[in-house]
């Protein structure tokens, strides 16, 4: 078996980059700084310019108000993942071949950064999960990069987000960086809690591919 194909992103590149991690295939990142431009900005213009295919491509007026009103909810969703220190979000879309089934399967990965009280690495995993988040399936490791902890929460989205309310399941993967007063917690969410074991996988591949310094 040949050893698998891995693309470096232009990201890999950046020099204000403070983590670096490995997608496995079946993920589409998307660029929060083109996709929630400032107003009135150069980056704005790109992306209207992008749109407007896309604008100009529906059937009637209908088609065109419901397709600007999602595109303006995703947009609040990725706004609403910046504020919390997301600064990395991508698109998963793996066909289900477990079941036999073959239906598409969706999820979103997410990297975010959190400020913490100065400790100890270890002791900084642990409390990620001793929180009152609901964290269950937990697991303490050493990775490469590391100390890390990985945990689960369920959830339903509440009535009036926007959302449809279908049980998700978020997996964490919590990385406490060198300086010892930071976090990075990677983030997969599904709609599809039945390949737990299969999403946690890949999670975990996504995480033992993460270093603190460039590769």
């Amino acid at each position: 078996m040949s050893a698998p194909t891995v693309i470096l992103d232009a990201s890999t590149a950046d020099p204000l980059a403070e983590l670096w991690f490995v997608e496995p295939a079946g993920f589409l990142p998307l660029s929060l700084d083109a996709l929630l431009p400032e107003p009135d900005s150069p980056a704005g213009d790109s992306l209207r310019a992008a749109a407007a295919p896309l604008v100009d491509a529906a059937p009637d007026e209908a088609a065109r108000q419901q397709f600007i009103a999602a595109f303006a909810a995703g947009q609040q969703l990725l706004a609403a993942l910046r504020e919390v220190g997301t600064v990395h979000c991508s698109v998963g879309l793996h066909r289900d071949d477990v079941g036999g089934a073959g239906e598409l399967l969706f999820s979103l990965f997410t990297v975010s950064w959190r400020e913490t009280a100065p400790a100890p690495r270890g002791v900084t995993a642990a409390r990620a999960v001793a929180s009152d988040g609901g964290h269950v399936q937990v697991e303490f490791v050493e990775l490469a990069a590391g100390p890390a902890s990985f945990s689960e929460v369920g959830s339903t989205p509440a009535s009036g987000s926007g959302l449809p309310r279908r049980p998700l399941l978020q997996m964490h993967a919590h990385l406490p960086h060198p300086d010892c007063r930071r976090l990075a917690v990677l983030t997969l969410t599904t709609t599809a809690p039945a390949r737990r074991a299969e999403y946690r996988a890949i999670l975990r591949v996504i995480a033992e591919s993460v270093s603190f310094e460039r590769p």
